[in-house]
């Protein structure tokens, strides 16, 4: 198995990456579509921060590759604006890197 990576993808209305004026409940329905296609590809979706006012939102997935991260948003028809592998930084990290 590949070491998995942490990705944060973004979404935006005014890209139109974002659905225009989707509810919560609609983005209950759609999350567990996006959850069946993170299956097939190996990713582990490990949350969604969602601004429905502002029309945003950013996902933080892991896995191998952000090429299996674009694989499922092709699968459920969602655009993005970007992927970008990250790190995750907190106090603790940080004071073993001192």
């Amino acid at each position: 198995m590949d070491q998995l990576k942490f990705f944060i993808d973004t979404h935006d209305k005014n890209s139109e990456t974002f659905p225009a004026g989707i509810t919560p409940a609609q983005m209950e329905s759609f999350y567990k579509k996006y959850e069946e296609a993170c299956a097939q590809e190996g990713v582990i979706s490990l949350r969604i921060h969602v601004g429905f006012e502002d029309g945003k939102a950013f996902c933080l997935n892991m896995a191998s590759n952000a090429q299996a991260v674009k694989r499922v948003h092709d699968k459920v028809g969602l655009p993005f604006e970007s992927i970008t592998e990250v790190n995750t930084i907190s106090p603790a990290d940080l004071a073993l890197l001192n």
